[in-house]
């Protein structure tokens, strides 16, 4: 009988078959292995190993406390120098505010100068040349000498001396027989005018202003107005 040859398999195996059985085998033992991962396959008796990520690694970093301490010592330092920043604009604050104070005073002082130095002196106070207008300028200068009087006993005290003629005299009573002559509006002798002039006024008897205030300054030392006075006196 002649021999039959069997072809030997492995001889007649192809490339593209090797690479095809090599590619299942490695699929089945990717297979094989998820099932055993698998936690619902009880039959499997192969476990895969967990793998152990941190082995080596460490989760604190080294140092990291001393990078607190300095973001800490960072905040703190930027704390301080924003106070300190902020008493410096008070203070600068304070500063400007008391130099503009100072400014404005003196600008204030200097314009008050400026004011007295323009300003125009007041005009003197005009009186009419009558009987109305002597009497208040009378009571003008004894205001301002401390004689008291009013404008209505003033002039009830003319009209009975004079009837408000400043050039009125009296030659007939004793002091007129004595050499001194009642003179003027409250008819004043020359002795009792020289004795209680007030500096100011005219030094003449006649003069109606001078004549009302000296009469009234004696009239005050010996009854203590001219409104006390009702009849010669």
């Amino acid at each position: 009988m002649p021999e039959i040859k069997i072809p030997s398999q492995r001889r007649g195996i192809s490339k593209t078959q090797k690479f095809t059985a090599a590619g299942v085998a490695a699929a089945a033992g990717v297979a094989g292995l998820a099932l055993s991962l698998t936690p619902d396959s009880t039959e499997n008796t192969t476990q895969a190993k967990p793998v152990n990520h941190s082995a080596g690694i460490s989760l604190t970093p080294t140092g990291f406390p001393d990078q607190q301490d300095s973001i800490k010592n960072q905040l703190a330092n930027a704390e301080r120098r924003a106070v300190v920043q902020k008493d410096e604009q008070s203070k600068a604050a304070k500063a400007l505010a008391a130099k503009n104070d100072a400014a404005e005073s003196r600008s204030g002082k200097a314009a008050s100068r400026s004011t007295e130095r323009t300003a125009p002196e007041a005009a003197p106070k005009q009186y009419t040349d009558n009987l109305d207008g002597w009497i208040r300028e009378a009571m003008d200068i004894m205001a301002a000498n401390g004689i008291p009087g009013t404008y209505e006993g003033i002039h009830r005290n003319v009209m009975r001396e004079s009837s408000g003629d400043p050039s009125a005299i009296n030659n007939w009573d004793v002091n007129a027989v004595n050499g001194a002559p009642s003179i003027g509006l409250l008819q004043v002798i020359k002795p009792t005018f020289d004795h209680y002039h007030v500096e100011g006024t005219e030094k003449d008897q006649y003069d109606p202003v001078a004549n009302i205030v000296a009469a009234c300054n004696y009239a005050a030392d010996k009854y203590g107005s001219m409104d006390n006075v009702d009849s010669a006196y």
